[in-house]
């Protein structure tokens, strides 16, 4: 069993390792990861929490309810249930058109809406997705707030929030917990976002710590060049040329230092960002069960300082 760990201001315990279920919304909607079976999720969700995993990160947005809704699947009947993390302010329209919204009245909607989807009394952590609109995040916090205080969301965090939009919300009610971007490739957090949260006592929740599997040792070059129209990764640089022949160089690295300990690349792709002491734990974005097995041995995995030292090195380098 690995070692739970203290999300921020919070009574929750978390494990190192947590299940994503952003891909699980499945298709038609603009985000999308393409086509998903329903219960290859639900299949991933029971793995993974027999794995050990005690919690699961989703958003209204991911499929526009539907992540939500196979999340509520996947946990009833349960004995043991796990955690269950959310997020608001992402809306979208009739005609399945998303927009952002941090006014009072839209995040208390979609926080019923969300507890109905999910099929629980209470969501353990509520998130704003995206500091967007910029000029309502103090509506939208003050909201926030207020479903603590009505017990209707056990504790709240912000997810994308920059140091300056941190320190406006917590001039209202504190700031549990704080989602970014970390991996190998994505580094940005580092400068200025990790020791403002370590100085406040915020938890971190990163995600994408395996680039959104280009790091998991499963993505060839072939398989990123034909992602399909409806993934969103199609459109994103690192899937293309002139990077994605050197974020394959580096998935190379990481297999070979994964062989010496018997992991997978990623694995090592995890172990290196919860090695970072400014992470409390990491999402890992599940489809089907199998997936399972080459990330969860993360958990209690720890990397020596020289192959730290081997994957900055080409990092900094490229």
């Amino acid at each position: 069993m690995a070692d739970l760990k203290k999300l921020g201001n919070s009574d929750l315990h978390i494990t190192p390792l947590g299940v994503g279920a952003w891909a699980m919304g499945g298709g038609g909607w603009k985000f999308s990861w393409g086509d998903q079976d329903d219960s290859d999720s639900v299949g991933a969700i029971r793995a993974a929490i027999d794995a050990g995993f005690n919690w699961i990160d989703t958003a209204a947005v991911y499929g526009l309810g539907h992540s939500e809704e196979v999340v509520g699947e996947a946990v009833k009947g349960l004995s043991k249930k796990p955690l269950i993390f959310t997020k608001c302010e992402r809306r979208w329209d009739e005609n399945r058109q998303i927009f952002p919204s941090l006014k009072a009245e839209s995040i208390r909607k979609e926080c019923e809406d969300s507890l109905r989807r999910l099929g629980v009394d209470v969501i353990d952590l509520y998130q704003i997705h995206w500091p967007e609109p910029d000029a309502d995040i103090e509506e939208g916090w003050t909201e926030m707030a207020k479903l603590k205080e009505e017990g209707k969301v056990r504790w709240i965090g912000v997810s994308n929030f920059n140091v300056e939009q941190m320190k406006r919300a917590m001039k209202i009610a504190p700031i549990t917990s704080l989602q970014p971007p970390y991996s190998l490739l994505v580094r940005k957090i580092e400068a200025e976002v990790l020791p403002f949260v370590k100085a406040n006592g915020i938890g971190v929740i990163c995600y994408s710590p395996m680039r959104a599997g280009l790091l998991t040792g499963k993505m060839t070059r072939d398989r990123a060049l034909k992602l399909p129209e409806n993934d969103w990764r199609s459109r994103d640089a690192d899937f293309q040329e002139p990077k994605l022949t050197r974020n394959l160089q580096l998935v190379d690295m990481l297999r070979r230092i994964g062989v010496a300990h018997d992991k997978e690349p990623g694995e090592v792709a995890l172990a290196w960002a919860l090695n970072n002491p400014g992470i409390t734990a990491a999402i890992v974005g599940l489809r089907k069960a199998d997936q399972v097995h080459g990330t969860s041995g993360a958990m209690n995995f720890r990397l020596t300082t020289n192959e730290m030292a081997q994957l900055d090195g080409f990092v900094k380098s490229s």
